[in-house]
Order: structure tokens, then C-alpha cells, then sequence
């Protein structure tokens, strides 16, 4: 569709990034955390564009206590490989421990799976636990992309608002930072 140019991630190519993951490293199930993880509710044409901007995908495994699994995404699909040089996408290894979720997200994960994916499954943040990670990390475009999510009704204050309470490793200064983001998220006490 036209509001969504080259430069935005499909799910066909989040769905490339897991066949060849599994392929290198014999693992069906992995972890979808980056901003790309909005793929596994959505698909990218009904998404605002704001939320699809990234060519790469934040993934790790829920099982890789030494990261030696997630080490291993870099190499095959990381950045500047030739699969990032061929395909113009990439992945990114992240560790379960990167993202700072609200207790209970692993029960909400969303599963993403398909003729795309080749037999492997990503693992998706639901989309609010996924905003709570971004407002979390506070960068400019992370606000962006949990603003056009709430715009576009796909998150509901409410719930993020309750699932701030239940985040763990964010501190009064974090939660003040949030409240005061210029985004239209509700002030978490």
C-alpha cells in the first residue's frame, strides 16, 4: 500500500527472519520484543506507519540464559551480514532480560506463525506489554510509535496505565518521565 514504503517491515520478511534463524540455529521458538513485534497482532497495512519504520527485528529466545542463541541471530541475519546486504532487513539478538515488561507478559505472547515463517514461531509482545517496554526505553520514536498505536485504538490507556503498575526495574523517576512524555499515556502513579 502506498503508506507503507520500503523502509517499513513486512510480515512476510519478520516471517524470513525466523525461517533463517531456525535454519542456523535448529530453534523453532523465538522471542519477538523490538518494535516489530506489533507484526505478530497486526498486519503492516493496518498499521500506522509510524510503528512499522524499522528494517530490523529485535529478536532473542525464552530459553538462553547465556545468550550464546541470541549471540548466534547477529551472525547469521545481523546488521551488515550478507543476509542484511541481500535481503535489506535484518535481525538484531536481544536478550529476554533487554526489555523491561509488565508481570505476566509471557502469558500474553502473541504467536506468529505461517507459511512465511517455515515451521518456526515468533513469539510477539502483545501490543500493550510492547508500549510499556517502549515508553520504557523512552526514546523519541518509541513515543511515536506508542502514540500512532494509541491513535489508532489498537492499545487502550487504560491497560497500559494498569500495566505500568506491574512493571518491574522502572524506578519513580522512569514512571515521572512517562507520565510527562508528550503522548497522549496516561499518568502512571
Amino acid at each position: 500500500s502506498s503508506r507503507h514504503g520500503r523502509d517499513s517491515m513486512k510480515r512476510e520478511q519478520l516471517g524470513h527472519l525466523l525461517r533463517a534463524i531456525a535454519d542456523a540455529t535448529g530453534e523453532v521458538d523465538m522471542l519477538v520484543i523490538g518494535s516489530q513485534a506489533i507484526l505478530g497482532s497486526h498486519d503492516e497495512f493496518e498499521l500506522p506507519p509510524e510503528t512499522t519504520l524499522s528494517m530490523e527485528a529485535d529478536i532473542g529466545f525464552l530459553d538462553d540464559p547465556d545468550e550464546e542463541k541470541s549471540d548466534l541471530i547477529d551472525g547469521v541475519v545481523g546488521e551488515l551480514s550478507p543476509f542484511h546486504a541481500s535481503f535489506g532487513f535484518y535481525g538484531q539478538g536481544v536478550s529476554v532480560r533487554t526489555a523491561v515488561v509488565p508481570d505476566g507478559w509471557r502469558e500474553r505472547l502473541v504467536p506468529f506463525a505461517g507459511p512465511a515463517t517455515g515451521g518456526a514461531r515468533g513469539w510477539c509482545l502483545e501490543p500493550h506489554d510492547l508500549v510499556v517496554s517502549k515508553l520504557v526505553r523512552g526514546d523519541p520514536r518509541d513515543y511515536r510509535f506508542a502514540d500512532a498505536l494509541v491513535r489508532a485504538g489498537y492499545v487502550g490507556l487504560d491497560i497500559v496505565a494498569e500495566r505500568l503498575l506491574t512493571t518491574p526495574r522502572i524506578g519513580d523517576a522512569t514512571r515521572a518521565r512517562i507520565a510527562s512524555c508528550d503522548c497522549r499515556i496516561p499518568h502512571a502513579q
